[in-house]
């Protein structure tokens, strides 16, 4: 079987803080305002990656261990052109890195904090 990602579904807190560092940090597009499951929701176009947002259902809460993330979630990677200045556009608006970028096999790496403490990776191909 041949796969290919068709998109990414997020459960946040704050939809439109969520919603705002998509576009204005990552450069998404907001495509629409939607109800997911009878709940608050968007869709966004990351680099042709469609991304939903959601709020909590009623039934739902969030699961964290103790050091903040949730179960389920490790992280979403991001391919830049340029992760050093990909990287420090995102420390000049003041997220924190957890590491900054490496090289490993073919790649230079590096991961940051976003909203809610969900985890992005940057990913730039040598």
């Amino acid at each position: 079987m041949q796969c290919k990602l068709d998109h990414v579904n997020i459960v946040c807190q704050d939809l439109n803080h969520v919603i705002k560092f998509f576009t204005e940090n990552l450069g998404a597009k907001l495509i629409a305002m939607k109800i997911f499951g009878g709940v608050e929701g968007a869709s966004l176009d990351l680099g042709g990656t469609l991304i939903n947002l959601r709020v909590k259902q009623k039934n739902e809460c969030y699961l964290k261990n103790p050091f903040g993330k949730m179960y389920g979630y490790h992280h979403i990677g991001l391919r830049v052109d340029d992760i050093d200045a990909s990287y420090r556009e995102l420390v000049e608006k003041g997220f924190k890195f957890s590491a900054p970028p490496v090289d490993v096999v073919g790649l230079r790496i590096a991961f940051f904090t976003g909203p809610e403490n969900m985890t992005f990776e940057l990913v730039q191909i040598r």
